[in-house]
């Protein structure tokens, strides 16, 4: 997850929203209000756990290791691996509430879509291509998806897990967390630069991808097939990859150069 968080955009955090915006979005989240709350449950309580297991170790070591109490040191040990367990648990228990919130969305936000694009015109297809549209009803779906459930829960863990490790650092020692925070811009700085690269990185390869997937749902259908057969060059590259380098725009049987 800190490696995929270099790829994001940072230029979406100047966008300003809608009006409305946001009550729009809240009103996909109300059937499922009720599986979000439990699911932030259990992201709170992972996050607690952060901090607990380190605490336990740490006494374990100083008040059973150190002095030589072997009870002490089964008692602490045992109750380590408990809370493993139960974190366990709860991670898959707040994994099930994810994948149910998250397909929910997904298929809310595909039959509207759906429905919606079968309401247009002859000439609104005409107009759009067919891969623009499947990549709507499938890459943008799932970007929806993701805010309730990997972007919502990544926020809440995540500042509360820095919360709690600094309070715990400087409750443990203040001048090792004070060296700690000087030494962190050593490491947001290689870390920016590189995040930089890697996001036009995966800007370009996102293109390519919505440009390959377009070019085949065009070319593999009954029209693509019989404009190719008709127009292509076996020799060299299909008609259709031709067209989109001349910048004419394809449209099933037309091409407006």
């Amino acid at each position: 997850m800190s490696f995929r968080s270099l790829t994001q955009d940072q230029s979406v955090k100047d966008q300003k929203l809608k009006p409305g915006t946001i009550k729009r979005i809240a009103s996909y989240a109300l059937p499922y209000k009720n599986s979000l709350v439990l699911f932030l449950i259990t992201v709170v309580i992972d996050a607690l756990l952060v901090v607990t297991t380190p605490l336990l170790l740490k006494r374990l070591i100083d008040e059973g290791v150190i002095p030589g109490d072997p009870g002490l040191v089964t008692e602490l040990a045992l109750l380590v691996a408990v809370i493993a367990l139960a974190d366990a648990l709860i991670s898959m228990i707040g994994r099930w509430f994810s994948a149910r919130i998250g397909e929910g969305l997904i298929y809310d936000l595909r039959t509207q879509v759906f429905s919606h694009i079968q309401k247009q015109s002859i000439a609104f297809f005409t107009r759009t291509q067919t891969g623009a549209l499947i990549s709507r009803i499938n890459s943008d779906v799932i970007g929806a998806q993701q805010a309730f459930t990997t972007t919502l829960s990544g926020l809440i863990s995540n500042v509360l897990s820095l919360t709690l490790v600094i309070a715990t650092m400087l409750y443990l020692s203040w001048q090792i967390t004070v060296v700690s925070l000087l030494l962190l811009p050593a490491f947001l700085i290689p870390t920016k630069w590189v995040g930089r690269k890697l996001q036009r990185l995966t800007r370009e390869s996102f293109n390519v991808n919505a440009e390959m997937s377009a070019t085949m749902t065009e070319r593999f259908n009954v029209s693509g097939a019989l404009l190719v057969s008709l127009y292509g060059d076996p020799r060299g590259k299909s008609f259709l990859l031709n067209a989109r380098q001349k910048g004419c725009r394809y449209r099933h049987h037309d091409c407006v150069a």
